[in-house]
């Protein structure tokens, strides 16, 4: 399902608070004086969800990253009430060209250089920053450049000390999305070879909560290792189980994000 489509639930959900909701939390919905007024009525974080387009297994697309940061990423928005998102980043360093190394070695797998990301990253920071947003919170769906978004983050911050701007790489989305996640499911009675790293029974069920058309239902299978790119067992994913995770991610990170931009 689109986030288009989600979007009307998603803000019967957010309910009365300090700002009226705007018609879309989606920045690229909005016209360039709708985020003028909005900016100047408070709304001056913006989230950048980054994904990235990669290999996952025989059942599940490779657009799920891009996906889920989102939706979840709308969520958060609509949690804090003064947040608007950004679009996703999806092209995200994923291994070599040759020889292929990662997730390369997978069909469809697009990887950028390091430095090419993060640049990426810092300017569509300072654009914000150039246009009055204070609070620029980076969230990864992706292990492999957790550091980059620290490494960006910490550098623009020392060079706007001076200034009320900062950047927030902001950890605790992606370790709720993995371990957090992982230990209600231990707690269920899920095994950690059935739990997995990639594809497996936590991250088929993620997907499954927020976007199940990018799931392959019929070719959930027994893993085989590694050669297929699934790490984990995803046969009794749900997206009841998912929700879980959902609820979690998106809990964690709205109290991480309020802890970091509290007035001191």
């Amino acid at each position: 399902m689109r986030a288009r489509v989600l979007l009307p639930l998603l803000l019967a959900l957010y309910g009365c608070g300090a700002f009226a909701a705007p018609s879309t939390v989606f920045l690229e919905e909005l016209t360039w004086t709708e985020v003028r007024d909005e900016i100047r009525a408070g709304r001056t974080t913006i989230i950048v969800p980054v994904g990235g387009t990669e290999q996952n297994g025989p059942a599940i697309a490779l657009g799920k990253h891009n996906a889920r940061v989102g939706l979840l990423s709308a969520r958060i928005a609509l949690a804090l009430g003064n947040a608007l998102v950004a679009p996703v980043i999806a092209y995200v360093p994923e291994g070599a060209l040759s020889p292929p190394s990662g997730h390369m070695r997978f069909a469809g797998t697009i990887t950028v250089p390091d430095a090419t990301f993060d640049q990426v990253i810092e300017y569509a920071a300072r654009s914000f920053g150039a246009h009055g947003f204070r609070h620029i919170v980076l969230l990864g769906d992706h292990g492999g450049y957790q550091k980059n978004l620290q490494a960006v983050a910490d550098r623009l911050n020392r060079q706007w000390a001076a200034t009320p701007v900062r950047v927030l790489a902001v950890p605790e989305y992606y370790r709720a999305a993995q371990a957090d996640f992982a230990q209600a499911l231990r707690q269920r009675g899920f095994r950690d070879e059935e739990i997995g790293g990639h594809a497996g029974l936590a991250d088929t069920a993620l997907t499954l909560a927020l976007a199940p058309q990018l799931v392959r239902v019929d070719r959930l299978q027994q893993p085989v290792g590694a050669p297929d790119g699934v790490h984990g067992d995803p046969r009794r994913a749900t997206a009841e189980l998912g929700q879980v995770g959902v609820e979690t991610i998106i809990t964690r990170t709205v109290d991480a994000i309020r802890k970091a931009t509290a007035p001191h």
